[in-house]
């Protein structure tokens, strides 16, 4: 429901006024002057303010500016006599959105109403669409080539739509700021600030200062009022990044801050309300964390409303073309040299590697080869670490290293159970991936690189007691 906060000094007017809006589908407030109205501003999240111009006290367009200040995201409309439109027209240019003039007919304060929601929608479109062009791609682009990013980009987009909180998960370097990015671009909250913050990254003695602000003299070297980055998203979204690096007291704090949505300064009496979409972002299983009671249960279920898991770059080789398409003409744009293409033997390459770190791996690899580039096109030798597990696979080891590397040891037992599967199924690539629980892009990925024929798949294994004759 559509929450409207109406202030007017006559009671029959509020009266009326509540009566069609809530007939509309509208929640409404009432306030008689405008101390009263701040009060509810400061308790309460609104989309509309219906404000006269004339009231005893302060009227007004002398409460605008607070009205605007507590309440971001609403539309404020100034209802106004006839002979008060030269002020409604002052406050339009204050920072109020529309006037409406009394007498007015239902249909006229609806019909105002409508047009003041379509504004809004039209401006976070816009700011959304300008923040992309600005942007240009590159890091900030959410690439979705493969089957399993698009169903995460699909599911990031309806979660985006509503103030539910969203937990990101996934390796070091897979994405997840882009991801909270994309979150914050699509909501309703795209024309309001993106706040993010590396909770790791900040020392265990100033993370709830930083989070929830603190009053001037609340503790030594508090020389002046900090807001805190809560109340600095008030209205936007906040990202958390390595939520699982908090301290226990901190978690204690964020979670009645998420439950109550206020906050409460260091060395302030009282709590301030605060209106921020958050997400958060961990590379950590946290699940593990709560079992071993190093991350609070209650807090990581109110975390985890909707989790969105980006897998590793390994396990989607087929977005690494897309990814360097953009991460090229971003580096592109930004060393002002320009775009080296990469070759099909290059990208087949590039794909077959493991990338440990990543899409930040892939970039600076990328960047560092673009700056040592001098020919026409990347070459091989720019990626020796991606040259080199290319030639792996032809190479025997000696009788010492296959003895101990690890590394070796389960490239052989994977190629061995992907062999297996093969056979068991009789060759079927889907049911061999499933009894493998591995997507069957991935194990297509997997024969090329042990040179495997599904259909004669025990030919070549070099696995002692299964070694099949090549007829």
């Amino acid at each position: 429901m559509r929450r409207i906060l109406i202030i007017d000094d006559e009671e029959g007017i509020r009266t009326s006024l509540s009566l069609i809006l809530e007939g509309e589908g509208y929640r409404t407030r009432v306030a008689a002057d405008a101390e009263s109205a701040l009060t509810i501003a400061r308790e309460a999240v609104f989309d509309f303010v219906l404000c006269d111009v004339r009231m005893p006290g302060r009227d007004g367009l002398d409460v605008l500016p607070d009205l605007v200040a507590e309440q971001p995201n609403a539309q404020v409309l100034i209802m106004s006599a006839y002979g008060d439109l030269d002020q409604a027209i002052d406050a339009v240019r204050r920072g109020a959105h529309d006037y409406v003039s009394k007498p007015f007919r239902a249909d006229e304060l609806l019909l105002a109403l409508a047009k003041a929601e379509e504004r809004g929608r039209l401006r976070r479109e816009n700011a959304r669409l300008r923040d992309q062009l600005e942007r240009g791609g590159g890091r900030h682009a959410l690439v979705a080539g493969s089957q399993r990013m698009k169903e995460l980009y699909d599911r990031l987009e309806q979660g985006a739509a509503y103030k539910t909180t969203i937990l990101i998960t996934g390796e070091s370097g897979v994405g997840k700021e882009v991801a909270a990015r994309t979150v914050h671009r699509l909501s309703p909250r795209a024309d309001k600030s993106f706040i993010a913050v590396n909770c790791g990254a900040i020392p265990d003695t100033l993370i709830e200062s930083e989070l929830f602000g603190h009053s001037r003299g609340a503790f030594t070297g508090a020389v002046e009022e900090q807001l805190g980055l809560f109340r600095e998203a008030h209205g936007g979204t906040l990202f958390l990044d390595e939520i699982g690096e908090l301290p226990s007291t901190t978690q204690v704090t964020l979670l009645r801050t998420l439950q109550e949505e206020e906050v409460r300064p260091i060395g302030e009496p009282k709590s301030i309300p605060v209106d921020v979409r958050i997400v958060a972002a961990t590379s950590r299983k946290l699940e593990e964390e709560v079992k071993r009671g190093t991350f609070r249960a209650d807090l990581y279920y109110r975390l985890n409303v909707l989790e969105l898991e980006i897998p590793p770059l390994r396990e989607r080789p087929e977005d690494i073309p897309l990814l360097c398409d953009e991460l090229l003409r971003s580096l592109s744009t930004r060393l002002g040299k320009a775009v080296a293409p990469i070759d099909e033997q290059l990208m087949e390459s590039l794909q077959r590697y493991d990338w440990p770190g990543n899409i930040r791996e892939l970039e600076n690899s990328l960047e560092r080869a673009l700056i040592l580039c001098d020919a026409d096109a990347l070459a091989l030798e720019l990626f020796p670490f991606v040259s080199n597990v290319r030639s792996r696979p032809s190479q025997e080891p000696t009788p010492n290293q296959a003895e101990f590397s690890i590394k070796q040891g389960t490239r052989t037992l994977e190629e061995r159970l992907i062999r297996r599967a093969l056979h068991e199924t009789q060759g079927n690539r889907t049911q061999a991936a499933l009894l493998l629980e591995i997507s069957p892009r991935a194990l297509q990925y997997k024969l090329k690189e042990y040179a495997v024929d599904p259909l004669n798949p025990l030919i070549g294994v070099a696995d002692s007691g299964e070694t099949k004759p090549h007829s």
